[in-house]
């Protein structure tokens, strides 16, 4: 790809779009249908000066900041957006996956314990009837309260009991994974949004977040009611999801002393067949 071929696309990219669907208020007499560079400059954030070198070519390396900005300013779909980056000879930042695997879903539907899926911000994809039963539907709370991070540092309701040692740890171990993500997806804007609102709100997202500790949170035992349950978190690659399955303790503690099955194993096996299901 050549330099020029860079400065058409974004020619072409900004005469196809209006004020109008740019957000902007549309001139009377206005002699072009397209945005005007300075236009494109204001809602990029860069100097028009900039923006008249990228199209002529005189500009050969923008950074992905820039083109992430520009990106946004023109409107540009997916495919759009990654061909820019391929004629600016920048690699595509990763974004965060918002598509549940189809064979996630099928080891979904064949596993009996609770079982629910996340995605890498923590905002919950999926549940089976068993994590329904033990800890409630997350699908059907509001939008804004249904990630787990934003619940549990905004104190909202949880069946789950906590000494101030298991809470203090499992805070720690949520927020090493969620900056993980965000290191891992800086351009995933509904993250830096969730990050902001965490700083926002909680002082002790603040400090733990200041901490710059990274680390998977692999899960933990944990108490529901009166019971006991084996909290297991599986990543898995495809599609950056977590599985997360709750298993009683009690069910493992009953298994052979030699021989059983390690706890990840023992809920992955399906105990009805899948006509049952």
């Amino acid at each position: 790809m050549t330099v020029n071929e860079l400065g058409a696309a974004l020619r072409a990219w900004r005469d196809r779009l209006s004020p109008a669907e740019a957000g902007l208020k549309a001139e009377p007499r206005r002699r072009t249908p397209g945005l005007r560079r300075d236009e494109v400059a204001r809602l990029a954030g860069i100097s028009v000066d900039y923006v008249v070198l990228l199209e002529q070519g005189r500009a050969a390396t923008p950074s992905p900041q820039v083109l992430t900005t520009l990106a946004r300013a023109l409107r540009l779909s997916d495919p759009e957006r990654a061909h820019l980056f391929r004629l600016a000879g920048r690699a595509l930042p990763a974004a965060l996956p918002s598509v549940l695997p189809p064979s996630v879903r099928r080891l979904l539907d064949h596993i009996d314990a609770a079982v629910a899926v996340f995605n890498a911000r923590w905002d919950p994809m999926a549940t089976n009837a068993g994590w329904t039963d033990l800890l409630g539907d997350p699908l059907a709370r509001a939008e804004q309260e249904r990630n787990i991070a934003w619940r549990h540092f905004a104190g909202l309701p949880s069946r789950i009991v906590r000494t101030s040692k298991e809470e203090s740890g499992f805070e720690e171990a949520l927020v090493a994974d969620l900056r993980r993500s965000y290191g891992k997806y800086p351009h995933d804007q509904e993250l830096a949004a969730l990050v902001a609102r965490l700083n926002d709100s909680s002082e002790r997202f603040q400090d733990l977040w200041r901490a710059q500790r990274v680390a998977a949170y692999y899960g933990e035992r944990k108490t529901i009611g009166i019971d006991d349950y084996h909290c297991d978190i599986l990543p898995i690659e495809l599609g950056d999801v977590r599985v997360v399955i709750y298993t009683p303790v009690k069910v493992v503690n009953a298994l052979p002393a030699s021989g059983g099955l390690p706890v990840a194993d023992l809920a992955l096996v399906p105990t009805r067949s899948p006509r049952e299901s």
